[in-house]
């Protein structure tokens, strides 16, 4: 093993030369490969059995968490977790061979980047390349080292300088988790097991610190943060049904991705759904506006009919409010939306011909009220859908697109005519988080300005993760909105995987850097390295002594 100091980055390099890429034989590879690299490490080496796996349910390969078991005093004990699993390689383009090794990666980056003369080359330059006095660039690419193995070195550094220190009151417990890129099937594993785990080895479960990577183009100053929370993260949907007709006798149908495209228009960067929070300091913490993240109508060739559905998607970012209220505001919307439409297509049909008619009139409903109508109507349509979810599940279609065809057969088991909007989920939730807990909170702050002071640099405590990540399943979660989501989301018992919240007190603690799910990725050295590994220790030391 290398010199304390230099530890972080040991871990680092080791596990981001392996790949793990999302979905890939590799991902499911590398947790054996680290459970056996855990257990032949000076850390484990003389307690192989605290080091184990905990299988994950689904998915095409059989994927585990890695667990290891740190003991010190007591029953008392702080989760450290992150995930292992990366987005892939396929925009390396030529470099993908070298996507997971550092040193030759920058070389060429740099030789790629000679020419660009836009911002973000120059600064992409600046940050790969070496100090004049030959003193390492600022930034190391590759990737997965930001995004986030450089947060489970961390995590690991941290642990072997707890094992060597004086004072071990407490235990840390390592988690680290597949899927994290996908729909955190890993995570909610983890946080369902825990209680068990709990049990079976004589722990009390404190809290949880969450490893994942926060992305800044300036100075670091936004990067370098401890954050309280994380935002949440709903996909409403909306499967439009419109009258579909031959387009010569347009003025007696209704368009569906008409009404379709209204909505969308109506819907992207909604300030009603641009939700805020009155507690945070400044810009960086508020969450983005809605956006439209795909749609598709029912087309599949060339004819002259309107087409009869379109399907749209979008990403809510949510701080407190539940999936009711988000739904209902994307119903409202929908209704407003269509009815504005409707009024102007009418006008355009009198101009045109001189009749003056209403169009149809539309009927907004949510996809749990469709299926409550099903159950009285249908009695053997909960069958139907649950077998067609079931083999959705087994394909490789993404939960969207099972979604949308679980929404058509509903609609269509119901005989339900358009106009009409059905509203729903179409994705794995991300459910906010918040610490809870002043004590906890005070402690976090003390233990975060101390590390600062000794670094000689500014670490902020800011109140939420910006972007979704494993905390929705580790922190303290609202478990009474699983119910509202499970009877919004089509797919929910077939490609979503099962849900849990551990409803730990939860914070995040990660490296910082750039560009991350790009061939660009890179993570800021010293404070991934050097910073962060202190960072860690200090605050689970904080967090053990603070539950006490």
């Amino acid at each position: 093993m290398p010199a304390a100091e230099d530890r972080a980055e040991w871990w680092a390099r080791r596990l981001g030369a392996t790949p793990s890429v999302t979905g890939s034989a590799e991902e499911a590879a590398f947790a054996p490969f680290l459970r056996d690299l855990l257990r032949d490490a000076p850390l484990f080496r003389d307690r192989p059995d605290d080091v184990w796996l905990l299988p994950v349910p689904g998915g095409v390969h059989e994927r585990s968490c890695v667990l290891a078991l740190l003991r010190g005093s007591g029953p008392d004990t702080v989760v450290l977790t992150g995930h292992f699993d990366t987005v892939g390689i396929e925009n390396y383009g030529a470099l993908a061979p070298l996507a997971l090794d550092p040193g030759p990666l920058a070389d060429a980056l740099l030789s790629s980047l000679a020419g660009g003369t836009d911002a973000a080359a120059r600064r992409a330059r600046d940050d790969l390349s070496p100090g004049a006095g030959g003193e390492p660039a600022p930034f190391v690419p590759g990737r997965g080292l930001l995004d986030m193995k450089a947060g489970l070195a961390a995590a690991l550094a941290a642990m072997e300088a707890f094992a060597a220190g004086s004072e071990r009151r407490g235990n840390l417990l390592f988690v680290a988790v597949p899927d994290e890129e996908a729909n955190s099937a890993g995570a909610h594993a983890a946080a369902a097991a825990l209680p068990a785990v709990a049990r079976e080895k004589g722990l009390r479960l404190r809290a949880a610190i969450n490893l994942d990577a926060i992305a800044d183009d300036g100075d670091g100053r936004a990067g370098r943060a401890v954050t309280l929370g994380t935002v949440g993260k709903l996909c409403p949907s909306v499967l439009v049904i419109g009258r579909p007709v031959h387009a010569c006798y347009g003025y007696d149908g209704v368009s569906a991705t008409a009404l379709a495209g209204a909505i969308a228009a109506a819907m992207e960067w909604h300030p009603g759904l641009a939700e805020r929070d009155a507690e945070a300091r400044d810009a960086e913490e508020q969450g983005a506006g809605p956006t439209l993240l795909g749609s598709r109508d029912d087309r599949t060739r060339y004819d002259v009919t309107m087409p009869g559905t379109a399907w749209l998607y979008w990403n809510v970012i949510t701080h407190r409010r539940g999936a009711g209220e988000v739904l209902d505001t994307v119903a409202e919307t929908a209704r407003r939306a269509a009815a504005s439409l409707r009024g102007t297509l009418r006008e355009r049909r009198a101009l045109s011909t001189g009749i003056d008619r209403p169009l149809p009139p539309l009927r907004v409903l949510r996809f749990s009220a469709l299926m409550a109508e099903l159950r009285e109507k249908r009695p053997d349509a909960v069958a139907i859908l649950s077998d067609r979810a079931a083999a959705l599940a087994a394909t490789a279609l993404d939960l969207p697109e099972q979604c949308r065809l679980l929404s058509l057969l509903a609609a269509e088991l119901l005989d339900l005519q358009g106009p009409a909007v059905v509203v729903g989920l179409a994705s794995v939730p991300y459910l906010p988080t918040m610490l809870e807990a002043p004590a906890l909170e005070a402690a976090v702050r003390r233990a975060t300005g101390a590390v600062a002071a000794r670094h000689g640099t500014g670490i902020a405590v800011r109140r939420r993760f910006p972007a979704i990540c494993d905390m929705s399943a580790f922190g303290q979660a609202d478990p009474a909105e699983l119910p509202v989501l499970a009877a919004e989301t089509p797919a929910w018992h077939g490609g979503v995987p099962a849900l849990a919240v551990a409803g730990l007190p939860c914070i995040n603690a990660g490296p910082w850097g750039r560009d991350y799910h790009t061939r660009l990725e890179r993570m800021h050295r010293e404070y991934g390295f050097r910073v962060l590994p202190d960072l860690v220790l200090e605050l689970s030391r904080a967090l053990l002594d603070a539950g006490t």
